[in-house]
């Protein structure tokens, strides 16, 4: 069983250029750098499935999902000069991002 004090953190990107290959690959890099970030406990960096209902939201070109130890652990990424980089470095790559953070209970 898995601790109810982690902290779920999943960005969901969508790229001003979405067919752009050169933008994707610099989103994809610039979210490996990030997972360097020492207080992530593990991260996943995802693209759309191929799975087809009509729930599933499948728009979006990149997610990444990390998992922190709590939520001191993820308000300290928030601050780490690794994240504030990535955002600096990136930010100009999406026009739409949406965040889900989730807490056990």
């Amino acid at each position: 069983m898995l601790s109810q004090d982690l902290f779920i953190h999943h960005v969901y990107f969508w790229l001003t250029d979405p067919e752009s290959k050169e933008d994707h690959a610099a989103l994809l890099k610039g979210l490996q750098a990030l997972s360097k970030t020492p207080s992530i406990q593990q991260f996943h960096i995802g693209a759309p499935a191929s799975t087809n209902r009509d729930v599933i939201e499948t728009s979006y070109q990149l997610s990444w999902l990390t998992v922190f130890a709590d939520k001191e652990a993820q308000d300290a990424y928030q601050t780490d000069p690794v994240h504030l980089n990535f955002v600096a470095t990136c930010k100009h790559l999406w026009n739409k991002v949406v965040v889900y953070d989730s807490v056990g209970i």
